[in-house]
């Protein structure tokens, strides 16, 4: 009877560390997953396509023509003169000397 008891024990014993060898295992399975993704190794992407130096260099003009034609159509930055400045300072200084005459 003691000798059934102890292979009992042995069994559950075993079945604990079984269940904690599977669960070490899926987190090393999760682990290489995420590494085997880290440098373009994920075998859920499409493989990227090679281009020629030929087609990379057309691709490269066309990018540099659309970037200069933005760049000759941006207008200058537009500033504001001194004239300018001091009318706006004026007529500010004036609504606070209103605003401050109205309150008691």
């Amino acid at each position: 009877m003691a000798n059934r008891k102890g292979l009992a024990s042995i069994v559950s014993e075993l079945r604990g560390e079984r269940t904690n060898l599977v669960n070490h295992l899926k987190r090393v399975v999760a682990a290489l997953s995420v590494l085997g993704k880290l440098h373009g190794g994920s075998s859920y992407t499409k493989p990227g396509r090679t281009l020629s130096a030929a087609a990379r260099k057309r691709i490269s003009i066309a990018q540099k023509a659309r970037w200069a034609k933005r760049a000759g159509k941006m207008k200058p930055k537009r500033t504001i003169s001194a004239e300018g400045r001091k009318r706006i300072a004026a007529a500010q200084r004036a609504r606070w000397a209103k605003l401050k005459a109205q309150t008691p």
